[in-house]
């Protein structure tokens, strides 16, 4: 909204100043500190709020050291990183951008999933919460508007590394090259010169016209992220201060990838593929790192409030389509490597124990506990360490991320 004041002001009355909000820069720099402000401030409004509706965690008996006195700390924390991630979203980006729309979406309608689970488990006291069906139906109907959106939206467009040799213009809106972007469904894959890759070519075996079924593997896949990443989130958020860390920090290496792949001048000198119109997630990644970093002024060790379902799936949801947005999605195992190694263990344990089971006549497991962080609480490390090493992993991992857009 204020971004469309601003420009008002900027092109009818030329008031000096006033253009600074046409910089996605002074944007993001902007969210981001007021997203700050919200979270940290109005947080611990948030947080008394909760405690005055008995929003708390119940007791987990999960055998662990510590788990008692959690017991009461409010949940459904993971709305403070909403409100303060919408707000400045709301403010300070162009609502008419395809992305930002499609990341609002998603922002609702996850933690829309994620309120309603942790209300059945604190109004209803049932511990299992949400039905797994309807949880998964929820991801799998937000990942077929994302992917169909992509797939169709006229605003979604790519421009491949071999068009950047196009004439350039300079027109009232900046920098254009003549040769117009097109629909595709290409992505990035990491570490291959020629890393580009169409989705459409693996139906490129039924003959002519295989690009218009393209949807027929895009889609799905889309589903399959969505529905991964978010489960990720959901099991990495078990321990003060782990989802929310490592979740800013996958973020953070994502807005480089946005703020580059929206900018024709640093495509073109990566020679990577330009996507019109995506730097203007970076206004929202800045507003979404700014909530979760405030987020965790309460949610560091020892936890003043807990996010929730209503925040880890929110948080899963935003980051698989940031990534998918921005043609990146192959990149997630290693950007979202904390959240793949939570998945990974569960399921581990579950195949290793059913597998035994049926074999030996006894389940034997794999890890003392899963998801992978209370493995390490079963071996006696502290919650504080256990996180500040998965921290560190985090960074190495989206070090090695962003190291791949030269890297080939």
């Amino acid at each position: 909204m204020l971004y469309y004041l601003f420009e008002y002001l900027h092109k009818a009355l030329n008031i000096p100043g006033t253009g600074v909000f046409q910089y996605i820069t002074f944007r993001s720099a902007l969210a981001l500190i007021l997203s700050l402000l919200i979270s940290t401030i109005f947080g611990k409004r948030i947080i008394n709020f909760l405690r005055n509706q008995q929003v708390g965690e119940t007791v987990r008996e999960l055998g662990l050291e510590g788990q008692t006195q959690k017991a009461g700390t409010p949940t459904m924390g993971g709305l403070i990183i909403i409100i303060a991630t919408l707000i400045p979203v709301l403010l300070l980006t162009k609502l008419n951008n395809i992305y930002i729309i499609l990341l609002i979406v998603t922002t609702i309608w996850m933690g829309t999933i994620g309120f309603i689970d942790d209300y059945i488990k604190i109004f209803k006291k049932d511990k299992e919460g949400l039905k797994g069906i309807f949880k998964v139906i929820g991801q799998v109907g937000l990942g077929i508007i994302v992917g169909s959106v992509l797939y169709l939206h006229p605003d979604v467009t790519i421009r491949k590394e071999s068009n950047f040799k196009a004439p350039v213009v300079q027109t009232e809106n900046g920098i254009k090259q003549a040769l117009l972007e097109e629909k595709s469904t290409a992505t990035t894959i990491p570490f291959f010169k020629n890393n580009e890759f169409d989705y459409a070519e693996l139906l490129a075996w039924t003959g002519e016209g295989y690009e218009k079924w393209a949807w027929l593997i895009f889609i799905p896949f889309v589903i399959f992220i969505i529905t991964a990443v978010s489960n990720g989130a959901n099991l990495t958020d078990g321990i003060d201060g782990l989802a929310a860390g490592t979740s800013a920090i996958s973020v953070l290496a994502l807005a480089i990838f946005t703020f580059v792949s929206g900018n024709i001048v640093f495509s073109n000198y990566l020679n990577i593929m330009y996507i019109p119109d995506s730097g203007e997630m970076t206004v929202f990644i800045a507003a979404f790192i700014g909530a979760l970093v405030g987020f965790l002024w309460y949610n560091s060790y020892p936890a003043s409030v807990f996010m929730g379902d209503t925040g880890s799936l929110t948080i899963g949801g935003i980051i698989a389509v940031l990534a998918i947005s921005v043609r990146k999605e192959m990149l997630i195992p290693l950007v979202c490597g904390i959240f793949l190694a939570e998945n990974f263990s569960v399921v581990l344990q579950v195949a290793y124990f059913k597998y035994t089971k049926k074999r030996f006549g006894e389940g034997r497991r794999i890890f003392l506990m899963s998801p992978l962080h209370h493995h390490y609480q079963k071996k006696g490390y502290h919650e504080s360490k256990i996180v500040t090493r998965f921290w560190i992993i985090g960074i190495l991992l989206a070090i090695v991320s962003i190291v791949t857009l030269k890297l080939r």
